[in-house]
């Protein structure tokens, strides 16, 4: 296989994979507070209307993905006030919400349909980007495909190697423990839950505003 070819097949894998590590992160933490959100995929739709809407009208590709993080953050409100508070089914919360998700996309996005984006220039890594096969791959990326790498990095070290990550656990693994030394078991689970909707919020935006008109 010639060296560009591959080159350029890791980098549309990396690529295409960044929404998904990104949502992948924030369901992480949301179920290891012991939540199990299905509703990803409705938020992920929401988050990329939000952000390109927001695009349009700003110009800014920052100021849309902010966007893309807040829908996603008030979409998972919705299902903790559902699956939390009022302890609805958490699968059937979850379902619900893709489901609305999905068709409150469509509906906001129709009058964006004809409308398009430039493509956001990549961050080229000095030197780094200039390597054989791997250069153009991975350091030649867009600026959400770093933050994914450091998101996995953070999200990891926040789990398995800080006090609040152990406190997370516990939640998620023994709720009745947690609550009986002090812990606010379903404050502790909503924040879970706003955090996986912020980074499906994320996904959505690169989706829409990074990935797309590339």
């Amino acid at each position: 296989m010639e060296t560009g070819l591959l080159s350029a097949i890791l980098f549309a894998t990396i690529v295409a994979g960044t929404p998904l590590v990104l949502t992948a992160l924030g369901e992480l933490v949301t179920e290891k507070s012991g939540v199990l959100n299905l509703g990803a995929e409705g938020i992920m739709s929401v988050g990329a209307v939000a952000a390109f809407a927001t695009t349009i009208h700003t110009g800014s590709p920052l100021l849309g993905v902010l966007a893309g993080m807040g829908a996603g953050m008030a979409m998972s409100f919705l299902f903790a006030v559902a699956a939390l508070t009022l302890q609805a089914n958490q699968v059937a919360s979850g379902l619900a919400l893709s489901i609305f998700g999905v068709g409150l996309s469509a509906f906001i996005g129709k009058p964006y349909e004809s409308m398009t984006l430039s493509a956001v220039a990549p961050f080229k890594v000095p030197l780094l980007s200039r390597l054989p096969v791997l250069g153009h791959a991975l350091f030649e990326q867009q600026a959400l495909v770093y933050l994914s790498w450091a998101l996995l990095g953070a999200v990891a070290w926040f789990l398995y190697r800080t006090r609040w990550g152990l406190v997370l656990r516990a939640v998620g693994e023994a709720p009745a423990a947690a609550h009986a030394i002090g812990y606010k078991v379903l404050r502790i689970r909503t924040a879970a839950c706003l955090f996986g909707g912020a980074m499906a919020g994320i996904g959505g935006a690169f989706l829409s505003v990074f990935y797309t008109p590339l």
